[in-house]
């Protein structure tokens, strides 16, 4: 592992210029969890306090913050040779001043091809292309199984939040692995992560209501208020990482989508 990545471009289409990277810090856990699967156990030397995956990271890594409140102190203290992370999950204001110090790779996921041409391309920056071509090539696989198998569809809504209400519309990567799980986003001509009120909600009619575990932890003393609104919908918690994350946890998807399909008793 010798090779010299001297001018990588990252999803902003900035030059990262750097070499083989040997202190690593994640800014975002669905990668900070892909590079343990890489085998970089000893290169990563940096995470946030929300990389919980894995256990054994979460308790031993130094942690540099949250994914939009990093500590400067805590990542120059760290001396890393590359920063990698995420456009929609960190500050712009916040990566824009590490770039100024650091090599700093920048993610951009919408679609599920975002989310695997990431994987191979810090594969490669990182000396893992091989096995980072191998995580592909199964996601890959298991993803057009799934997609085969899925033929019908049912109008849905997602919930990401609480006080406010909000949900992922169109632009996201939970609107991309709802369209592939077979639902159709009641909000998807809406863009991001809109605000609604439970009025909006009844009148989009959703056959299922989809309540995530993450960012908020939505859980079973919730759902009434949504049967209240939406009495014939079929309304279930959902597991937010297998909706939202983008990294290796793919792997675990397309079952888990199955499963839900089943929990959910569609005919």
């Amino acid at each position: 592992m010798t090779s010299h990545f001297a001018l990588t471009t990252d999803f902003a289409l900035r030059t990262v210029d750097f070499g083989l990277p040997q202190r690593i810090i994640s800014l975002v856990p669905s990668q900070t969890e892909f590079l343990f699967d890489l085998g970089l156990e000893e290169e990563v030397v940096g995470i946030t306090k929300f990389c919980v995956h894995p256990s054994a990271w979460f308790q031993t890594k130094a942690r540099v913050g949250g994914t939009k409140t990093l500590h400067f102190d805590k990542i120059a203290a760290l001396q890393p040779d590359l920063i990698i992370g995420n456009k929609e999950e960190n500050e712009r204001a916040q990566i824009e001043a590490l770039a100024e110090c650091y090599p700093v790779w920048l993610s951009d996921i919408v679609t599920l091809h975002d989310a695997l041409d990431m994987m191979l391309r810090i594969g490669e920056l990182t000396g893992r292309a091989e096995k980072a071509q191998e995580m592909v090539a199964e996601i890959s696989t298991s993803f057009q199984a799934l997609q085969q198998s899925t033929v019908k569809s049912r109008r849905a809504a997602y919930f990401i939040w609480r006080k406010p209400y909000m949900v992922a519309a169109s632009g996201t990567f939970i609107h991309e692995m709802m369209r592939i799980a077979g639902y159709e986003n009641v909000f998807g001509h809406l863009d991001r992560y809109p605000e609604i009120t439970l009025d909006t909600l009844a009148a989009a009619q959703p056959d299922c209501i989809l309540l995530s575990s993450e960012p908020y932890p939505f859980a079973e003393k919730h759902i009434a208020v949504f049967q209240e609104v939406c009495p014939d919908a079929r309304i279930q918690i959902v597991d937010g990482e297998l909706f939202s994350w983008y990294g290796s946890r793919l792997r675990y998807a397309p079952d888990y989508f199955r499963s839900l399909w089943e929990t959910l008793r569609f005919d």
